[in-house]
């Protein structure tokens, strides 16, 4: 599995300084892909009250869904 750090890397083509991971965060962003975004949806949606301890397929179908969402916004 690739890191955020990584797939950011890969995407722009250079190596990232060690804070900029940081500034993104303190800007109010984040950096999300399928597995990411399921497991945040797991652990919000689900909580500790889930009968499932890992995300599930419903966890990443609502992940891919979100990031489809997420991507037409910034068309």
């Amino acid at each position: 599995m690739t890191t955020m750090h990584e797939a950011l890397e890969q995407a722009m083509g250079h190596h990232l300084e060690p804070a900029t991971m940081e500034r993104i965060r303190a800007g109010g962003l984040a950096i999300a892909h399928e597995d990411t975004m399921s497991q945040a949806i797991h652990d919000v949606y689900c909580g500790i009250m889930a009968d499932h301890f890992e995300p599930n397929d419903k966890d990443r179908e609502q992940a891919r869904a979100m990031i489809a969402a997420l991507q037409k916004q910034t068309d």
